[in-house]
């Protein structure tokens, strides 16, 4: 059974998944594929089938893993695209225009196992959905319904310290993110005391200063003003590993790249909070400092970030967010690039023609790509030059 291309037919994906003797499960490298991955192999864990967990951030390395031999009941799951042609006992979970977790909710609820609907919440938030909104409508309502969610003022961070959540989260991006003193120092006003006393006035203080800091930072573009407003009255997860589910959704973006294996060990519900936090924090705090000293130029529709240090992906998912007077952006390191848009739609096709044209301009460039909706990864041999990307991105964005 071959899906390229395509989202399993579910009755044939059901029952290839009930009858397999193991199961290999091959995810892109971010926060919603991370969640779907989670929900799955936890319902293969519940239904006693061996699996393993592979996180493969490209196309070319997910193809390669699909078509590894293997043994006769072994079936493979792709959450993301790759090359499946020709390969048997194959579930792709690749559809466009909806987030990886929703695709895997359908899969669970298919097996007769009831997903665990905070980290499907946080997986649709990676995503960059609304928690709630469309298809996650349920999802959010069981969740209430059990004590598991509930909103409040204040801001969508992963921590109760909110000098330590502020600090180090990327879904927002002031003057002082990256740096716990700077941070410390800016909020002084209103962190005052014993956190246990907090209260929602205290919260909503906190969401009024960091949403002034945000929209009032020089470079800070229109587009701040609406990213930073999806960070405010969040979510609140009672017997979540984190305190926010936005909070979780930066944590499970963050682990994606930093740290894979803890990453999907979080997403099936597994107690790696203090890890997940440790590697959270430096993430955040990479990405603060490279899109703050990054060289920067603009091009109509383009903006690009040349970075000597960090993780390229968030750098361009921020930047678009809050720094980016286009609509697109390009952060470009050492031997990868990422592109962030703040147009809906799935940059998958784009991606994969930047690649050709990348390989054709630089044949031993040796050209990884993926994805996903909003963003694009790419790597490359080092020595290419940062000019033949913008090149060969510019062509095509």
């Amino acid at each position: 059974m071959s899906t390229e291309g395509r989202s399993a037919e579910p009755a044939s994906a059901t029952n290839a998944l009930e009858s397999a003797g193991f199961v290999r499960l091959l995810t892109r490298a971010d926060g919603d594929a991370l969640a779907a991955s989670g929900l799955l192999a936890s319902a293969l864990d519940d239904s006693e089938t061996p699996f393993q967990v592979t996180v493969a951030p490209t196309v070319a390395t997910r193809s390669k893993r699909v078509h590894t031999p293997a043994s006769e009941g072994d079936v493979t799951v792709v959450v993301g695209t790759a090359d499946a042609a020709d390969a048997d006992d194959v579930i792709q979970l690749a559809a466009p225009d909806r987030p990886a977790t929703l695709e895997a909710v359908d899969l669970v609820r298919d097996l007769d196992v009831t997903p665990d609907p905070v980290i499907a919440l946080a997986g649709i938030v990676a995503s960059g959905g609304e928690p709630g909104a469309g298809e996650s409508e349920w999802l959010e309502t069981a969740a209430r319904e059990r004590g598991l969610l509930e909103q409040r003022p204040g801001v969508a961070i992963p921590t109760a310290d909110p000098v330590d959540g502020l600090a180090h989260s990327t879904r927002l991006h002031a003057p002082w993110s990256g740096d716990r003193d700077t941070t410390r120092e800016a909020l002084a006003d209103v962190v005052d005391g014993d956190l246990a006393d907090f209260d929602a006035d205290d919260h909503r203080a906190i969401a009024s200063l960091v949403a002034l800091d945000v929209v009032g930072a020089d470079g800070a573009t229109d587009a701040a003003a609406k990213t930073i407003g999806r960070a405010l009255q969040p979510y609140v997860t009672p017997d979540g590993p984190f305190d926010t589910l936005g909070g979780f959704a930066d944590v499970l973006e963050a682990m994606a790249s930093a740290a894979p294996g803890t990453g999907v060990a979080l997403a099936m519900g597994h107690d790696v909070r203090e890890r997940a936090l440790e590697g959270w924090r430096e993430y955040g705090r990479r990405t603060h400092v490279a899109l703050r000293d990054g060289s920067t130029g603009r091009y109509d529709g383009l903006f690009v970030v040349g970075i000597d240090d960090g993780p390229v992906e968030a750098v361009a998912r921020v930047g678009a967010a809050y720094r980016s007077p286009e609509p697109a952006v390009l952060a470009v390191g050492d031997g990868e690039a990422a592109i962030a848009t703040r147009e809906a739609g799935s940059l998958g096709a784009t991606v994969e023609a930047v690649a050709r044209e990348l390989t054709e301009r630089v044949p031993e460039a040796d050209v990884g790509y993926d994805g996903g909706r909003r963003r694009g990864y790419l790597q490359f041999d080092p020595d290419v030059d940062e000019t033949t990307i913008i090149a060969a991105v510019r062509e095509l964005l």
